[in-house]
């Protein structure tokens, strides 16, 4: 491909036409809460080298308020997420791990802001972190793209976000079934987009 060459991003009203994009379901969800949870999610993870990644943070709603997220880490392979609730000290501890791990990529869109969080929240520098943004600029596409719409020029399909669940309370300690679907589907929908991808 030229240098000069580019493509559209779909536009919202394009993607709406679209067919709905396959969801993860409940039952390849793993709500991570402690230390022992967190341990078993991390043998899981470690024989996949790469994961889709995103993080969640209770809305700000005023100026200047700063947020004191993330609230919820998420990682998926193709098959399973677990989203980890960050309240317990030895789950935090483990996700930080996971996170300065340089031997796998941690794939996801717009991952500029969730980095500068974890830093400060976990005091650890996330490695090998992949923004599939950068990857469709570098492939001829000026706008950032997002998961929805890398999924609707990959799989022609939709992407269901319920507008709801994004800007519910992700500091809850109990969260509720539409968080853990919408939390996961995030993660997993980047790492279907990055196999998707064939980097």
């Amino acid at each position: 491909m030229s240098a000069r060459e580019h493509h559209p991003t779909p536009s919202k009203d394009e993607i709406a036409l679209l067919p709905p994009f396959e969801q993860l379901g409940l039952d390849r969800i793993t709500l991570v809460q402690t230390g022992d949870q967190a341990r078993a999610a991390c043998a899981a993870l470690i024989a996949h080298t790469v994961w889709g990644f995103d993080t969640e943070s209770k809305p700000t709603f005023f100026k200047d308020q700063v947020s004191d997220g993330p609230h919820i880490v998420q990682l998926a392979t193709t098959e399973h997420a677990w989203v980890f609730q960050l309240h317990d000290p030895d789950c935090r501890a483990q996700v930080a791990a996971l996170l300065a791990h340089a031997g796998h990529i941690k794939a996801g869109f717009g991952l500029g802001d969730d980095t500068k969080r974890i830093v400060s929240k976990l005091a650890v520098e996330p490695s090998a972190v992949m923004d599939l943004n950068a990857v469709f600029r570098a492939r001829g596409y000026r706008k950032d793209m997002g998961v929805k719409g890398a999924v609707a020029v990959l799989f022609n399909r939709r992407f269901l976000k319920s507008k709801k669940a994004a800007t519910s309370n992700w500091a809850n300690p109990r969260l509720s079934e539409a968080q853990l679907v919408y939390a996961a589907n995030d993660a997993w929908g980047a790492a279907r987009v990055y196999h998707a991808l064939g980097l």
